[in-house]
């Protein structure tokens, strides 16, 4: 998105909301409109806990196989989006938001988004490499015992790391 779009959507969606509302409470009523809002609001609160959850089980899943969740990743952020959107009171964020707890259209949004999304990993080990694979248990041989003698817990002050505040 352009960012010179923002301002524009700023103005744009407030008014956008405030015209549907006009339009559906000339139409139900105030009292049902209200009620309208009121009740969407819960319903994406309902669906944001039990998609969100659901989302993080699989992204927690796919990470313990040593996948990257990419796509778990930003469907969990379009859920988190959907919830935002289901809160903000109005029809035209409720009618997006619905949308973007709906699968099927998450689905086809990644399609359209994975593309450009480009998901990399590093690590003080090395590019893509995960230091916690094939670790083993340590052993008597990787213990350093040290006596008191041989350590001290005063500062030391000729550590080139005391001149960095200095400055």
């Amino acid at each position: 998105m352009h960012l010179g779009l923002i301002p524009f959507l700023l103005l744009f969606i407030p008014i956008l909301e405030i015209a549907v509302f006009i339009l559906i409470g000339g139409q139900i009523g105030v009292l049902s409109t209200l009620g309208m809002i009121l009740l969407t609001a819960i319903l994406g609160s309902i669906l944001l806990r039990i998609q969100g959850f659901a989302t993080l089980a699989r992204i927690q899943e796919q990470s313990r196989n040593g996948a990257i969740p990419g796509k778990e990743l930003v469907s969990g952020v379009m859920i988190m989006i959907a919830g935002v959107l289901l809160l903000t009171p109005g029809f035209v964020t409720d009618s997006i938001g619905f949308l973007l707890f709906f699968p099927p259209f998450r689905q086809f949004l990644w399609s359209a988004l994975a593309s450009k999304v480009v998901v990399q990993t590093k690590s003080a080990f090395g590019q893509g490499q995960n230091p916690f694979d094939n670790q083993r248990p340590p052993t008597p041989e990787d213990v350093v015992d040290l006596d008191s003698s041989e350590f001290s817990e005063k500062p030391n002050p000729d550590t080139p790391w005391n001149k960095l505040n200095d400055k």
